[in-house]
């Protein structure tokens, strides 16, 4: 049971949130106006640092070509037109026709009774409700971006855990349509064999090798990084450890590896739900969330049979890859490892 006291600060807190949307009442489903969208969507984005760092961009339509790309070749060119010559502009951005399409996705959260008893003692109520609801989607849209391989009609989060089947992620669309960027397999059909013995040797040699799948004009922009899965970071440093760690000074650089580590030439990140034996060439920005302005429907309801409050938001959103020649994966799902024999 919700005490007296909670109940009158939530509903104030209701209250205010319809004033802030401009209806009567949140209780009723309501369309968020594209301003009040997209401003919850950039709060959404300061909870994830690694959403802070892809493109995060509302558009129109349900479907369309996208909005980003890589530059395309030269635009500083000189053009006598003494004559007939005329200078032409060209396009900064290489489109491809691959395009966009958003579906409907669900977000809907719950809160307790007893855990609004317990946010009611503290003054900044409004603040704990926002970052609660905020910080799930945040995470949910990262899991999803490298998880989600499908789109069902009613999802199943006992079996896809993950949002596998929510929407197609990144990786998801770089096997659909560039499958030529996904390494699936070395000498051993379906698998990816890392160790001396292996495919590849090491960390830094399949990261190189992801690289060389990229066309050059993209190779040398400057921008592309490695997304690294945590298991192949973790197997690198153990094995470093094993060859310097009795050495303080290599300890100690081995525990700063995380920050100032590149594999492959690249500096390298760890992002949160990234497949554990996953590696990933491309630029934070060939990768974005699209989302169509104003499509935000909203309602809260408070549900006493299930002593909770009930926060339903839905948008149409999908995940794009801009330029898919600029995005290289190995398939972590495939990697082995073989460990170096060490003695006779």
């Amino acid at each position: 049971m919700l005490s007296t006291a909670s109940r009158n600060k939530f509903a104030a807190l209701l209250t205010a949130m319809a004033a802030t949307y401009g209806v009567e009442s949140v209780a009723q489903q309501f369309a968020a106006e594209p301003s009040l969208h997209q401003e919850l969507m950039d709060k959404v984005v300061l909870h994830s640092d690694f959403l802070q760092r892809v493109n995060v961009l509302p558009v129109t339509e349900l479907k369309g070509e996208k909005l980003l790309g890589s530059v395309n070749g030269l635009v500083t060119t000189r053009t006598d037109t003494s004559g007939a010559g005329a200078r032409v502009a060209r396009e900064l951005l290489a489109l491809d026709q691959k395009g966009y399409e958003l579906f409907q996705t669900n977000m809907d959260t719950a809160i307790r009774y007893i855990m609004i008893d317990t946010w009611a003692k503290f003054p900044d109520l409004v603040q704990r409700y926002q970052r609660y609801i905020q910080r799930t989607i945040a995470t949910n849209k990262v899991m999803i971006g490298w998880h989600g391989t499908s789109i069902a009609l009613t999802t199943d989060p006992e079996t896809n855990p993950l949002g596998q089947d929510v929407n197609k992620g990144w990786l998801q669309i770089l096997r659909e349509q560039a499958p030529a960027q996904v390494l699936t397999e070395g000498d051993t059909a379906g698998k990816i064999i890392l160790g001396a013995s292996g495919d590849f040797e090491n960390l830094n040699s399949l990261a190189y090798s992801a690289l060389t799948m990229i066309p050059e004009e993209y190779a040398d922009a400057g921008d592309l990084v490695v997304i690294a899965g945590r298991e192949l970071i973790m197997r690198d440093k153990g094995r470093r450890y094993a060859q310097h760690g009795e050495l303080p000074s290599e300890k100690e650089k081995i525990e700063m590896a995380q920050t100032i580590d590149t594999y492959g030439g690249l500096p390298t990140y760890t992002v949160p739900y990234f497949p554990a034996r996953g590696l990933l060439v491309t630029s934070f920005d060939n990768l974005s969330l699209y989302y169509q302005s104003g499509s935000m429907r909203r309602h809260i309801k408070d549900h006493p049979e299930k002593n909770r409050y009930e926060d339903y938001m839905s948008q149409n959103e999908g995940y794009v890859v801009e330029e898919l020649e600029k995005a290289a994966y190995i398939e972590g799902a495939n990697v082995e490892f073989v460990e170096e024999q060490t003695g006779p």
